[in-house]
């Protein structure tokens, strides 16, 4: 199996500027839209080209007219990169937010460098685009609360989505043992009532569902016993009704 590994931003210069001269400065002929882009442009030298973003063509006054030696336009194909992925990371961020592991993934699959990946991964954290802690903190509370998913689920949620153990630590200590007793019952309390057959059945199932959600073996325990108490209080209401 060959393994292809990213190109760093010296052998991407070399792939975009193969043909460029590097001993002669080149004079931009003519720029134009890249077709189905708004905002990448082809810069014309005469036989030569190369694209670059709206943001790259004018922080560098890429006009007709202007002149570049190589060595000008190797350091503009490193910032056009660096752009490209940027912009590329913001619009992983339209849908909702993400880890900076799925977003150097997400770079990745785009085959951005790994150099470049570490920069922008820097600036979207410096943007606060990018914020584990506050991400491990708002999923934590959202699947206890919404989701009724146990501390042992959230820990391996987190895990996967590349979260730093310390920072995972910290999110799930923000969950009291309320809440998560408070979900757990929610969630136990309606499986146990779609259960049909006798205490044990209901017992039996409703851990094994608990368990498979995330709860520990002592929170199952306590909400077992919890719901074995409610539904011993009902049967004694209906036999005092019943008498009567």
């Amino acid at each position: 199996m060959v393994i292809q590994l990213n190109p760093e931003p010296e052998e991407q210069d070399d792939q975009v500027l193969a043909d460029f001269p590097s001993d002669q400065l080149l004079e931009i002929t003519r720029v134009e839209r890249q077709k189905k882009s708004d905002h990448r442009y082809i810069i014309h030298f005469g036989a030569y080209s190369m694209a670059v973003h709206e943001d790259v063509m004018i922080k560098y006054r890429m006009i007709t007219g202007s002149s570049f030696m190589k060595s000008d336009l190797e350091e503009i194909v490193v910032a056009d990169e660096r752009q490209r992925a940027y912009v590329e990371g913001l619009r992983y961020l339209e849908r909702k937010p993400r880890t900076a592991q799925e977003m150097a993934r997400r770079l990745r699959e785009k085959e951005i460098g790994e150099t470049i990946i570490a920069e922008v991964l820097q600036r979207l954290q410096q943007e606060r685009f990018l914020d584990d802690p506050l991400y491990a903190k708002q999923w934590a509370e959202q699947r206890i609360t919404n989701q009724r998913k146990g501390k042992l689920w959230i820990r391996q949620e987190l895990r996967e989505k590349g979260i730093d153990k310390t920072l995972i630590s910290e999110a799930l200590e923000n969950i009291t043992s309320e809440q998560e007793l408070e979900s757990a019952l929610q969630t136990g309390r309606k499986k146990w009532s779609l259960i049909r057959g006798d205490v044990n059945d209901k017992r039996r199932k409703t851990g094994a569902f608990l368990m498979r959600r995330g709860f520990s073996g002592d929170m199952v325990r306590q909400v077992l016993n919890i719901l074995r108490e409610e539904e011993d209080s009902e049967g004694e209401e209906e036999e005092i009704y019943f008498l009567d």
